[in-house]
């Protein structure tokens, strides 16, 4: 294995894109609990299918550090059949570091199907069984960036994760929570919290870490609580927040050239970017302003990560930018 500056840690997968032109959204009151719904029974029309290798919430994380100038890996297993292979083959073109990838030759590719409607998605999902096993020798990163495993991988993994980052301090640790990591339970990642640098979710997600509700302000005080110096919380077009334990930071949304075309990665692009940004060595409040550009430019595209930015043309959004578009303070 060799060193890269930004190594991800989590599944890689193929997504199949469905875009549906015939179904029905209903949601509550306030428009949140939404629920999609087609007839029982009968054939559903489509627009289009879209096929997507080597996506993920890591997998897309360290092909947007690739793209802004780091040199990045993902560590994650595939299985040994075709879809396996194309994800590899997406990795080459995308210049990432492909020693860090487990091919178990008899397990198959983790497949999901993405069913995209009116620029949402429900994605469904199922996490292949695969034998987990922390590398007892692993170069040290200067950033180390953790998403969604499967439920599977057990205690003793995150342990020997733990051990890695309690010797290897000078290793930068993000941490984006997947959901079976975030069904696991706070006292299950107790350590991985307490040496987290810098933590993202979304709103919905940190009342459901912490068991309870509140505002913003509270559930990132909440979140705090359990060991991360900053945390960063999104909350759909209302833009994201963050603090870093002295201050809170109100971040809004980058214009959209257009209506978003499909949503998924948004969350990726936005959290993976921001790392990047402080890897690179842009202070926190700039690497704040990265992250929605990214963001915005994913949701014009199909899947997670087609619209990810090199930093040349990132930086151009920014330069370019309202005099609105600005880190405000909480």
């Amino acid at each position: 294995m060799k060193k890269v500056q930004f190594l991800a840690i989590g599944d890689p997968v193929v997504d199949d894109f469905i875009v549906l032109k015939e179904a029905r959204v209903t949601c509550d009151i306030d428009d949140t609990n939404c629920t999609i719904s087609m007839r029982w029974g009968d054939k559903i029309p489509f627009e289009s299918v879209t096929s997507v290798a080597g996506v993920g919430n890591s997998a897309n994380a360290a092909v947007s550090a690739r793209r802004l100038g780091l040199t990045s890996a993902l560590l994650g297993i595939v299985g040994g059949d075709a879809l396996g292979k194309d994800i590899l083959s997406v990795y080459k073109k995308e210049g990432l570091e492909r020693s860090y990838i487990e091919v178990q030759k008899k397990k198959i590719t983790n497949h999901h199907y993405v069913l995209s409607y009116e620029s949402e998605r429900t994605i469904l999902v199922k996490h292949e069984q695969y034998r987990y096993v922390f590398p007892k020798k692993l170069p040290v990163p200067n950033v180390l960036y953790l998403s969604s495993l499967a439920d599977s991988v057990g205690k003793e993994y995150y342990d020997a994760l733990a051990d890695f980052l309690e010797k290897n301090t000078s290793v930068f640790l993000a941490f984006q929570p997947g959901t079976f990591q975030m069904k696991q339970g706070v006292e299950f990642f107790s350590r991985i919290y307490k040496r987290t640098d810098i933590f993202f979710c979304n709103k919905e997600e940190a009342a459901r870490i912490l068991s309870k509700e509140g505002t913003v302000e509270e559930l990132m005080k909440g979140l705090l609580a359990l060991g991360p110096k900053k945390v960063v919380v999104t909350d759909g077009t209302n833009g994201a927040y963050a603090d870093d334990g002295a201050r809170g930071y109100r971040i809004p949304m980058y214009p959209d050239p257009r209506k978003p075309f499909e949503r998924t990665g948004a969350g990726d692009a936005f959290a993976s970017t921001v790392t990047a940004a402080l890897a690179l060595g842009e202070p926190f409040e700039k690497a704040l302003l990265w992250g929605p550009i990214n963001s915005m430019s994913v949701v014009q595209e199909v899947g997670a990560q087609k619209g990810l930015l090199s930093r040349k043309t990132l930086e151009g959004y920014l330069h370019a930018a309202p005099s609105s578009y600005q880190v405000g303070e909480l």
